[in-house]
């Protein structure tokens, strides 16, 4: 810990003496310890939008100071509360008139006859487990009649849910028409003019939906604004600062006569599994006094039930208690249906959601989502249930601090989850790595809180350790790079245990298709892992190894995946990449063997690794029409740096046959990929660079994959080629970065990051990183950073919150491996 100490001091003195442009994040970690748990702020101040679950359905979190009777909000966003007048199904059951064949007439006026039309209740889908009435056909038309016993609106919103084209009429006119689709509910404001055509009898919302492709949807009712806090003023905190570390976010605010700082802190270290599989993130708070004055504070927290439900129509059920001096509030979904759905755009709807708290001056109670703050803001008693049922709950905190002068004082938020169960590994449903030994999630709570002070301590010396070594392999500007990425990486992944005992690291291919332990996703992300514990890439590893030699998968390379996440039963993407995923495998096996200064884990697996080097022995150097991990670009044969790919496996598999003892085998292997190589360079060869595409003369690609022949120490390729790669890269570059390859203008920029590690001096280094670090700082795409951007305006093309960002660390792995 002294070692450790020593860098903290280190790195304080280089940021203060540091004059350089602090980054600003796509997106800040606040909550990130799977996917499902994991929790985002938008913007660039904590307290201008909702906090948002990765896949931008708004987990909310809200955090409120009263200084002296002053209101201010330093976390989340006040949201615009409504008040219903023609209920959707997440508050009730409704019944309305449709058809699903074209009406005549004017379909959509309140005197039009629908006594011919059937009845059904929504909502209305081709999901049968959701649906209440089935719908599968392209086009449904639905008139809603009801009637008002108040018609006098200041302001009226359309509620809807949709998927996919609507068009919208209330009482004859039309209110909405969009194409698209909407998962979430959206509130439309309705003209004036609409507003005073109402009547106390027979109004009629009537919508045309129109199915374009994939899922359907129609949900639509009508809402008013509730007007309950008009009268309550709340400031919006002055943020002053924002601070993005390895393991924690750290805002600083004014409000008022006082400073507040809250750091959100999810301890993912790495050689801990104990502590990193711990479902638990730290909120503390901090206040003291600016004017050397005393003022009475009080703290609010609230936290929203939609963190443990998929979708807002699901009825939630909360509960709150105390243990281990802690005041505890849980939430759950009512139906819990444990690993029932799979998918990528979907959030977790089965375990619970915690929110605890010292129980030393802290009142907490539960309430419906517009009614959290009464009991805040005036003198309305809150609720003393201790269960409740219902939708959108809200669970609440309320801290008193007492008198708080310019020393200060803290406060400590714990926000948990307990899964109950992470992943179904075929057939077989896992527990959460942290459940494996009895553990419960109030034991973990208690720990957690008691351990405090420890693991922050343990936190900040890493996060310094991490910062001062990223600066010495590749600047402060990479450095920013392996710290916005760090919680991102690991957070996608779900840690478990495997039947048979071994360790299971899986991750999620978010904003993709949602495959579980996907190798050409292990590929990229291995670096991180690599350099702080290769048992995590001996987890991402197991379950491929497992699917081969069980007999359940009979192909001589690696499945591409592993299933749908949390489901673990086969490979579910609709196309192999045999030479990519076999070139993966055998490349991250020899790396965890250079890591761990033995090739016992290759030894584990030698008949499977032989098998897949023989194909790739077979197939690789010159591959057939396939795709790679770059798939979005599409099919491409005689793919260049796919080849360069398999002739540095089959060094690697050479080396790990020498580290095992058959040094003929690595003669063989090692002498094949040479003159591979060889023959490489005349086939690539295009003046200047090399092809994208052999026979492609006039194209080009980034050659990342010949990272290897360095950090392996493997040594096929002489060094000349990288040499003329990066001298011809340094020619093509964008605003934001060095494109793919000559097809398009987008990038990978995991890949551009182990691009520039090919750069032999720093010069040429900072050239290719620069760009990534400004398409990182001035990118509109407010999201998780997004791994696939377009070059030049610097926008997402796709992907966001994915494990890939590991891949930054590439340059990290390469110094720290050079140091040995």
């Amino acid at each position: 810990m002294k070692k450790y100490l020593s860098v903290l001091a280190i790195s304080l003195a280089m940021t203060n003496g540091s004059i350089a442009q602090q980054l600003r994040a796509p997106g800040y970690p606040l909550v990130t310890h799977t996917p499902y748990q994991s929790i985002w702020s938008a913007g660039n101040e904590l307290n201008g939008s909702a906090t948002q679950h990765w896949t931008a359905s708004e987990h909310s979190l809200t955090g409120l100071v009263k200084v002296d009777g002053e209101l201010y909000r330093f976390l989340g966003e006040e949201s615009t509360a409504y008040k219903t007048v023609l209920a959707t199904t997440d508050e009730e059951n409704y019944t309305v008139k449709y058809t699903e064949d074209s009406p005549s007439g004017n379909w959509f006026n309140a005197d039009f006859n629908d006594a011919s039309w059937k009845s059904g209740k929504a909502p209305f889908s081709d999901d049968g487990s959701k649906a209440k009435t089935i719908w599968k056909s392209k086009n449904l038309w639905v008139r809603r009649t009801f009637d008002l016993n108040d018609k006098d609106f200041n302001k009226l919103f359309l509620k809807l849910r949709h998927d996919d084209n609507v068009h919208v009429y209330l009482n004859g006119e039309k209110i909405y028409d969009v194409s698209g689709w909407k998962q979430q509910f959206k509130f439309i404001e309705i003209e004036k003019a609409v507003i005073q055509k109402l009547k106390n009898k027979n109004n009629v919302l009537a919508i045309h939906i129109e199915n374009t492709a994939g899922g359907q949807w129609l949900d639509a009712g009508l809402v008013t604004e509730d007007v309950s806090m008009k009268n309550v003023t709340i400031h919006k905190a002055v943020q002053t600062d924002v601070t993005l570390e390895a393991t924690s976010t750290k805002y600083t605010f004014d409000c008022g006569k006082t400073q507040l700082k809250v750091t959100f802190t999810s301890p993912l270290i790495l050689d801990d599994l104990k502590l990193l599989s711990r479902p638990v993130t730290y909120v503390n708070v901090a206040v003291k006094s600016k004017d050397n004055k005393e003022h009475k504070v009080q703290l609010y927290l609230g936290v929203s039930s939609a963190l443990a439900v998929d979708s807002p129509v699901q009825q939630v059920e909360a509960w709150k208690y105390k243990q281990d001096n802690l005041a505890i509030l849980k939430a759950g979904s009512i139906e819990q249906p444990i690993l029932q759905k799979k998918g990528d755009d979907l959030r977790i709807d089965w375990g619970y959601a915690y929110v605890a708290a010292s129980s030393k001056n802290v009142q907490q109670y539960i309430s419906t989502a517009n009614k959290g703050l009464e009991p805040f803001y005036s003198t309305k008693a809150a609720s003393t249930v201790t269960n409740q049922k219902g939708l959108s709950l809200l669970l609440n905190t309320i801290v008193d601090l007492g008198t708080v002068g310019s020393k200060g004082t803290n406060q400590l938020f714990m926000l948990g989850y307990d899964e109950l169960f992470a992943v179904n590994y075929f057939g077989t449903n896992l527990k959460p790595w942290w459940k494996k030994d009895g553990s419960t999630i109030e034991k973990e709570l208690s720990q957690a809180n008691t351990d405090y002070k420890k693991v922050m301590q343990k936190c900040d010396a890493f996060d310094a350790q991490l910062k001062a070594d990223a600066i010495k392999a590749g600047g402060q500007k990479y450095a920013d790079l392996c710290i916005l990425s760090y919680r991102q990486a690991i957070a996608a992944h779900s840690i478990t245990q495997a039947p048979n005992g071994d360790i299971l690291f899986l991750s999620k291919e978010n904003h993709s298709n949602g495959s579980i332990n996907t190798v050409d996703l292990t590929y990229p992300s291995a670096p991180l892992f690599l350099i702080y514990n290769p048992k995590l890439m001996q987890g991402m590893l197991n379950g491929i190894f497992y699917y081969s030699e069980s007999g359940k998968w009979k192909k001589p390379f690696p499945a591409h995946d592993l299933g749908t996440y949390p489901i673990a039963t086969g490979q579910t993407y609709g196309e192999d990449m045999p030479v990519e995923e076999g070139g993966n495998a055998i490349i991250v096996v020899a790396a965890i063997a250079q890591q761990e200064g033995n090739a016992d884990y290759a030894k584990k697996h030698w008949a499977t690794l032989t098998e897949w080097a023989a194909y790739l022995r077979k197939s690789g150097f010159d591959p057939e029409n396939q795709l790679s991990t770059d798939d979005f670009a599409g099919h491409l044969a005689r793919n260049a740096n796919l080849s360069v790919k398999a002739i540095e496996a089959l060094a690697a598999y050479g080396k790990l046959a020498g580290m095992l003892g058959d040094k003929k085998t690595e003669l063989d292997y090692t002498n094949a990929a040479k003159e591979m190589a060889l023959k490489w360079m005349e086939l690539a060869k295009d003046n200047d660079h090399y092809t994208l595409a052999f026979g492609k003369p006039g194209t080009w690609s980034q050659k990342y994959n010949l990272v290897w022949d360095t950090i392996l120490d493997l040594n096929v390729f002489p060094s000349s080629v990288r040499k003329t790669e990066v001298a011809y890269y340094l020619t093509k570059q964008n605003k934001y970065g060095l494109p793919l390859d000559s097809r398009e203008n987008y990038t990978k920029s995991d890949w551009v990051l182990w691009t520039a590690t090919l750069a032999d001096n720093k010069k040429d280094f900072d050239a290719i990183v620069d760009p990534m670090w400004k398409y990182a700082n001035e990118t509109n795409s407010r999201v998780p950073i997004s791994d696939w951007h377009e070059t030049l305006e610097g926008n997402m093309m796709n992907f966001k919150a994915r494990s890939v960002v590991a891949g930054y660390y590439m340059q990290l792995l390469k110094w720290k491996t050079s140091q040995k």
